[in-house]
């Protein structure tokens, strides 16, 4: 990217305090320029993709959803629009999760001015904010957690589902419930009861129960292997 080039930047943030902090970093930059900002989910959907900022910012935990879900959506329609999920903890699940949702990488809300302004530099020419450290955790996670992107295990209908429903799959083998779900991957618990629905159709399943004998029964044939596969 050019110097001389604008960067557009929206911003999702329910935090007003954080938003403005943010844009007021970002918009000291005169080659960045924030286009358009929300507090919200469902208003992020509607206005980022007409908006069609460089770099869109999303907080992960939203009153009505999540920005990792936003980057999931947004990179389905818009895939040019490139996003940076902003999440207050540091942690493996954050970074396995807005990698498989197409997010450029993450950064902490603690960051200073300078480094996200990088990052959305960075995140705006087609770079992956992802160092060689992170990478290998991402790789090592999606190896022994049971979340793969592809299906790998000769199961075409295991192959059939979303990585995100497969995340879930292997959440409910471990006999969480929707609640606990939704609290792990920073979803409303209506929208965790959509996915298992979803997955359950895919896996010609009725209940959870079965699903979670399905995930079990995957386990006990793996165990033995010489590198754990997952799901």
């Amino acid at each position: 990217m050019e110097e001389s080039t604008q960067i557009t930047v929206f911003l999702l943030d329910d935090h007003e305090v954080i938003r403005r902090g943010v844009h007021e970093m970002l918009s000291a930059e005169p080659d960045i320029e924030v286009i358009g900002e929300t507090d919200n989910a469902a208003d992020a959907l509607d206005l980022i993709p007409d908006a069609a900022p460089d770099v869109a910012v999303l907080d992960v935990r939203l009153p009505d959803g999540s920005g990792i879900e936003v980057c999931r959506e947004l990179r389905s329609r818009a895939p040019e629009i490139a996003c940076l999920i902003l999440t207050s903890f540091s942690d493996e699940e954050a970074l396995v999760h807005a990698v498989l949702a197409g997010a450029s990488g993450y950064v902490l809300k603690g960051i200073r001015g300078k480094e996200l302004q990088s990052a959305v530099r960075d995140a705006a020419a087609g770079k992956a904010l992802l160092g060689p450290d992170a990478a290998r955790r991402v790789v090592e996670r999606l190896r022994r957690g049971g979340v793969r992107e592809g299906g790998g295990s000769g199961d075409d209908k295991l192959a059939s589902l979303t990585a995100q429903e497969r995340i879930i799959l292997d959440l409910i083998g471990a006999g969480m419930t929707n609640r606990a779900i939704g609290e792990e991957l920073n979803l409303a618990e209506k929208t965790i009861k959509n996915y298992v629905s979803q997955l359950l159709s895919k896996l010609g399943m009725e209940r959870r129960t079965q699903a979670a004998a399905y995930v079990a029964r995957m386990r006990a044939g793996q165990e033995g292997t010489d590198e754990p596969q997952g799901l």
